[in-house]
C-alpha cells in the first residue's frame, strides 16, 4: 500500500483517474479476487505534445482493451514518469520503476538519447522497453530486449532517394539537428543518393539551441551555393525556427526545394500557423497509415479525451506516435493474457547491493513476455498493419505530401517493391519499380510555382555572379581578345570564343548573369600560360574560364571540362610552292630519284640477260660488237613503249620478257596516274611533307606562346633551339615567308583552328600537310563536379547545330571565297621505291634464274674443255668462243620457230590486232616473222 500510495503522488491526478477506472472496472465484472495487477513504466516528456498525444492513447487502450475484455486476470497499471527532455531524468525515473514500482515492462522514452541510456538498464534487468525512438543505432537485432515500435529513421531514405531520381536532380544539401535523432540516418541517407547517382555537395548540423543569427549565418552559406534541393531532418522546435529564417533569406522562393523527414512531416500538426506559411511548397515523407471507419472513430473519441485531459490546448490532432502507442498497449496486453498462470511479479536481486542499480535485479516475467512482444500482428488502428517482426515495426509504405496552405495535400506513394506511385498499389500486385514525377500529383512549389526546381542554378543577387576568367592576350585577337577601359573599369571581351559563349548563354534554360575578369597582372600584362589560368578555378579566384582553352588530360585533374565547340587536332602549316605545272623536268616528278635510277638499272640488266640467252640463237642478237651492244639498250627500252620487234627463240628468254613486260605494265601505268594527277589537278606544293622531314632537315619550326603544342614538339624530338614562338598571325605569316634560311621557320605547327584561320588570311600561300594529332579542342572549364558543365555542354550542343556556321563565317574566312582557290587541291606525294620493292624482286629474281640455267646447261655442253688438260687462259679462251659461235637449231625447233611465226602473221598481223599496243608498234613489220635461212 505504502508502494501505491507513493505511485499516486508522482503521477498526480491521471493516475489516480485510472486507478479509479480500473478498480470500478474489477468491481463491477465481480472479479476483484481474480484479477492481478501488472506494473507498465511510462517514460515520457510530458509537456511535449507527443507526449500527450501517447499518455491519453495509452489510457484508451488499456480503457478498451479491459473494457472489451470480461475474463481477463491480469489488468495493465501504467505508472508515467516526467524525463523532462533530460537523458539523467530518463535514467532516473527508469530506475525507480524497475526498483521500487517492479514494472515488468517501459514504454518510452521518446527521445533517442534517452533511450540509449535506458535501454542499458532494461538489458541488465531483462525487462523489455518498448519505445518510439527512431536512431537506426538502436538495434533490436543486437539488444533483444528493444523493441521500436515506429520506423527506423534509416527506411526513409529509399523513399527520399527515389523522390530525388524522379525530378533528376544531381546535387544535394544535407541539414540536420546536431542530436542522436538528427546524425542517425544521415549515413544511409548518404548510401541513398551515391546508390542513384546523386552527389551529397554539403552536409551541416544546427545545434538544437542555436541562435536565430548563427541558423541565419548558415542559411546564407547554403545559398551561396549552386545546389538548390536540400533534405531537411529536424524535430518540430528546430524546423519551425529554422524555415523561418530561411524564408526571411529568401530560401523559400522559386528555384528550390526541401524535403523534410517522417517525424517532422507527420508531426506538422504541431506547428503553429505562422510556422506553416515559412514552409509553402515542401515535399515531405512518412509512414503510411490508410483511412479507415475504425480510425475515424477513434480519433474522435481521443479528441474529446485529449480536450478533457488538456482544456488549455487548441490545437487537436491525433498522430502517428498516439497510434502507434495506442496499438502497441493492446499488443502487450493480448501478450500478458496469453502468458496467464505463469505471470510473476518477482525481481531476482543479490542479498548485498551497494548501488540502486545493483539493487533493481532482474524480471522473472521478462523473458517469457519478450518473445511474445518480438513478434505482433493484430488489426489495430491500422486496418492489420501493426505487426512487429524480431522486435522492430514492419512498414513497406510512405505517403508523399506537399505543405500546402495550413495543413498538407497527399501527391503520391512510395513503397519497396513499386516505386513511386499516385495510387496504392496492393503488395500482391506484379507491377515494376519506377521512379516517375509524371506518376505524382501537382506540386506547388516554394515561390508557388507548379514548376520544379533544376535543382541548382548559378547564385544571384548582390556580387554572387558568375566570374568568368578570360585570358588576357592581345595577339591572336581574332579568337578572343579582353581588355579593361583604363575610365570606365568595364572589360570589353572580343573574338570567335566570346561570340561563341555568349550564344551559349543565350541557349541556356534560364538568366546567367556574369562578369569577364582577364587573367593579368596590374600593368594589364599576362600572367604565365593557359595552365596557369586554369588554375585559378581551384584557387576560387574564377567561377570558369573562357578562351581559346584546349582540353588536355592534365588540366583535367583539377577541373572539368565541357563539350568541345572547336574543330580538334595538331597539325602542320608549310610554305606552298608555286604551279610548277609548264616546267620542263616535270615529267620526272611522279617519281623519286630513287626509284629512276633502279628502273634505269633494270631495263639494262634485262637487256644483257635476254642478250645472253639469244646471242648464240637469234641472228638479231648477232654481229659486231659495237651492234651488240646496242641491241642490249634498245631492246631493254623499247619494251617501255612495247616497240620491240625482235622474236624470241629461247623458251627462258621468252619467260624473262613475259615478266619484264608486265612489270613495265605496271610501272607506265603509275607514271601516267601520276603525271595525269599532277598536270590537271594539283596546283598548291607543299615545301614540306611531314614533321619526320621536318626534324630530319634540321629546320626551324614555329608554335604559339603559351600553348601547350611546345611540349608536345620537344615530346617529338625536336630541339628547344629549334623552336620559335609567335604571338599573332603577323608573326606566323613574316616567319613562314622568311624560312629557315632567313631568321624565320619552314613550318608553323598549331591547332587546326589557328592554321585554318591563317590559310583564310592568306589565300593560296599555304598548305597544311602531315598527319593531323588528335586532341579533344576547345572546351570552357569549371570546377571539379560543377552541375553547369552538363547544362553548358547541352547548350554548346544546340549553338553547334544552329549557330556555329554563322559564327565561323564570321571570324573565319571561307578557303573556297579565295581568289583561284582550287577545292580538289591536296599535298602531292611522289612514287616511291618502296612501293615498287616486290614488283622488281618478281623481275630480278625470274631473269637471274634464267641466267643460271642457261650457264648450267651451256657449261655441261663444254665440259670436254673444262675436263682437259689445258691452261686455264686457253680454257677461258675456247669456252668464249663457243658462247660466240651460233648454235644451229635442230629441224624440230625450227619448224616450232616457224609454225609459231606463220600463227602470229595470220591472227595478229594480218588479223585483227589483239592489243592497241601491239596495234600500232608491230603492224606491217611482222615482229615474229620466220627467220632467214642461214
Amino acid at each position: 500500500m505504502c508502494r501505491k500510495r507513493k505511485m499516486d503522488i508522482s503521477i498526480g491526478n491521471h493516475g489516480v483517474v485510472v486507478l479509479a477506472l480500473m478498480l470500478i472496472m474489477l468491481v463491477a465484472n465481480g472479479e476483484e479476487q481474480r484479477t492481478r495487477e501488472i506494473g507498465l513504466g511510462v517514460i515520457l516528456d510530458i509537456d511535449s505534445h507527443v507526449g500527450k498525444s501517447i499518455w491519453v492513447s495509452i489510457l484508451m487502450a488499456i480503457e478498451d482493451f479491459y473494457g472489451d475484455t470480461n475474463n481477463s486476470t491480469t489488468v495493465i497499471v501504467p505508472h508515467f514518469r516526467d524525463s523532462k527532455y533530460d537523458n539523467v531524468e530518463a535514467v532516473s525515473a527508469a530506475i525507480d520503476l524497475l526498483k521500487n514500482t517492479q514494472v515488468m515492462a517501459i514504454l518510452g522514452p521518446q527521445k533517442s538519447s534517452q533511450a540509449a541510456f535506458v535501454l542499458d538498464i532494461a538489458q541488465r534487468s531483462k525487462v523489455p522497453m518498448i519505445s518510439p525512438a527512431t536512431n537506426p543505432d538502436l538495434s533490436p537485432i543486437r539488444n533483444p530486449y528493444f523493441i521500436r515500435i515506429a520506423q527506423a529513421s534509416s527506411t526513409q531514405a529509399q523513399p527520399i532517394a527515389a523522390l530525388v531520381k524522379s525530378f533528376g536532380w544531381r546535387e544535394v544539401v544535407f541539414v540536420y539537428e546536431d542530436t542522436d535523432f538528427g546524425r542517425g540516418p544521415i549515413p544511409f541517407l548518404f548510401d541513398a543518393m551515391v546508390n542513384i547517382g546523386t552527389q551529397v555537395k554539403f552536409r551541416t548540423l544546427l545545434s538544437p539551441s542555436s541562435s536565430d543569427y548563427e541558423i541565419l549565418q548558415l542559411l546564407y552559406k547554403l545559398k551561396s551555393m549552386q545546389t538548390r534541393v536540400f533534405v531537411e531532418h529536424m524535430l518540430p522546435a528546430l524546423a519551425s525556427r529554422f524555415f523561418k529564417k530561411a524564408d526571411e533569406a529568401g530560401m523559400m522562393a522559386q528555384g528550390y526545394a526541401w524535403i523534410i523527414t517522417d517525424v517532422l512531416t507527420g508531426l506538422l500538426h504541431q506547428l503553429d500557423p505562422q510556422d506553416m506559411d515559412s514552409m509553402q511548397g515542401v515535399l515531405g515523407v512518412k509512414p503510411y497509415i490508410p483511412p479507415s471507419n475504425q480510425l475515424k472513430k477513434f480519433e474522435r473519441r481521443w479528441r474529446r479525451r485529449f480536450r478533457k485531459e488538456y482544456p488549455d490546448i487548441d490545437r487537436v490532432e491525433l498522430d502517428m506516435f498516439g497510434i502507434l502507442s495506442y496499438d502497441s498497449i493492446v499488443g502487450l496486453a493480448m501478450a500478458l493474457t496469453r502468458v496467464g498462470s505463469e505471470l510473476s511479479t518477482i525481481f531476482k536481486r543479490t542479498k548485498k547491493a551497494s548501488t540502486d542499480l545493483a539493487a533493481i535485479g532482474t524480471s522473472d516475467m521478462g523473458s517469457k513476455l519478450l518473445p511474445m512482444m518480438q513478434n505482433i500482428s493484430l488489426e489495430g488502428m491500422r486496418n492489420r498493419d501493426f505487426e512487429v517482426v524480431n522486435g522492430q515495426l514492419q512498414m513497406s509504405r510512405y505517403q508523399i505530401v506537399n505543405v500546402i496552405g495550413k495543413g498538407e495535400k497527399h501527391i503520391g506513394f512510395w513503397s519497396s517493391r513499386n516505386g513511386i506511385s499516385n495510387q496504392l498499389i496492393s503488395q500482391n500486385q506484379s507491377s515494376d519499380y519506377t521512379t516517375n514525377k509524371d506518376d505524382l500529383g501537382t506540386i506547388i512549389w516554394p515561390g508557388d510555382t507548379p514548376r520544379f526546381p533544376k535543382g541548382w542554378e548559378i547564385p544571384t543577387g548582390g556580387d554572387n555572379i558568375l566570374r568568368v576568367g578570360v585570358p588576357a592576350k592581345g595577339g591572336f585577337v581574332e579568337f578572343i581578345e579582353a581588355s579593361i577601359d583604363p575610365k570606365t573599369k568595364v572589360v570589353n571581351a572580343s573574338g570567335y570564343v566570346i561570340d561563341v559563349f555568349k550564344a551559349v548563354i543565350d541557349a541556356m534554360p534560364y538568366d546567367v548573369r556574369y562578369k569577364f575578369l582577364p587573367y593579368e597582372n596590374p600593368d594589364g600584362q599576362r600572367i604565365g600560360d593557359y595552365n596557369d589560368l586554369v588554375y585559378q578555378i581551384v584557387l576560387d579566384k574564377f567561377d570558369m574560364v573562357v578562351g581559346d582553352v584546349t582540353i588536355l588530360w592534365n588540366r583535367s585533374n583539377y577541373v572539368e571540362f565541357t563539350l568541345p565547340y572547336s574543330e580538334s587536332g595538331v597539325s602542320m602549316l608549310v610554305p606552298a610552292k608555286v604551279d610548277d605545272s609548264k616546267n620542263v623536268w616535270i615529267f620526272m616528278r611522279p617519281l623519286e630519284m630513287e626509284l629512276w635510277i633502279t628502273i634505269g638499272g633494270f631495263f639494262i640488266y634485262i637487256g644483257f640477260v635476254v642478250w645472253v640467252l639469244e646471242h648464240r640463237v637469234n641472228k638479231e642478237f648477232r654481229g659486231p660488237p659495237h651492234q651488240q651492244v646496242g641491241m642490249i639498250f634498245w631492246f631493254s627500252f623499247s619494251t617501255l613503249v612495247f616497240a620491240h620487234k625482235e622474236k624470241m627463240i629461247s623458251n627462258l628468254s621468252r619467260f624473262v620478257v613475259i615478266v619484264w613486260i608486265f612489270v613495265v605494265l605496271v610501272l607506265t601505268s603509275s607514271y601516267t596516274a601520276s603525271l595525269a594527277s599532277m598536270l590537271t589537278v594539283q596546283k598548291l606544293q607543299p615545301t614540306l611533307m611531314n614533321m619526320s622531314e621536318l626534324k630530319a632537315r634540321g629546320d626551324y619550326v614555329g608554335y604559339q606562346d603559351g600553348s601547350f603544342v611546345v611540349n608536345m614538339l620537344k615530346d617529338m624530338g625536336f630541339h628547344g633551339d629549334k623552336l620559335k614562338k609567335y604571338s599573332n598571325f603577323k608573326e606566323y605569316a613574316n616567319a613562314l615567308s622568311n624560312g629557315s634560311t632567313k631568321n624565320g621557320v619552314s613550318a608553323i605547327v598549331d591547332e587546326v583552328p589557328y592554321l585554318k584561320m591563317l590559310q583564310a588570311k592568306n589565300c593560296n600561300k599555304y598548305v597544311m600537310v602531315g598527319p593531323t594529332y588528335k586532341t579533344a579542342g576547345f572546351g570552357f572549364a569549371f570546377p571539379k563536379g560543377s552541375p553547369l558543365v552538363a547544362e553548358f555542354s547541352r547548350a554548346i550542343l544546340k549553338v553547334i547545330e544552329e549557330q556555329m556556321r554563322n559564327i565561323s563565317d564570321k571570324w573565319i574566312r571561307d578557303e573556297a571565297d579565295c581568289p583561284g582557290k582550287n577545292e580538289d587541291v591536296e599535298p602531292f606525294d611522289k612514287l616511291t621505291l618502296e612501293s615498287f620493292k616486290g614488283l622488281f624482286f618478281v623481275a630480278g629474281l625470274s631473269s637471274t634464274c634464267a641466267l643460271v640455267i642457261f650457264l648450267f646447261m651451256f657449261l655441261y655442253e663444254n665440259k670436254e674443255i673444262l675436263v682437259s688438260h689445258d691452261s686455264m687462259h686457253h680454257k677461258l679462251t675456247a669456252i668464249i668462243q663457243n658462247f660466240d659461235k651460233k648454235k644451229d637449231l635442230m629441224p624440230s625447233e625450227t619448224e616450232t620457230v616457224n609454225d609459231s611465226n606463220d600463227y602470229i602473221e595470220e591472227n595478229i598481223i594480218g588479223g585483227s590486232p589483239m592489243s592497241p599496243a601491239i596495234s600500232v608498234y608491230h603492224q606491217g613489220e611482222g615482229v615474229f616473222s620466220p627467220a632467214s635461212p642461214t
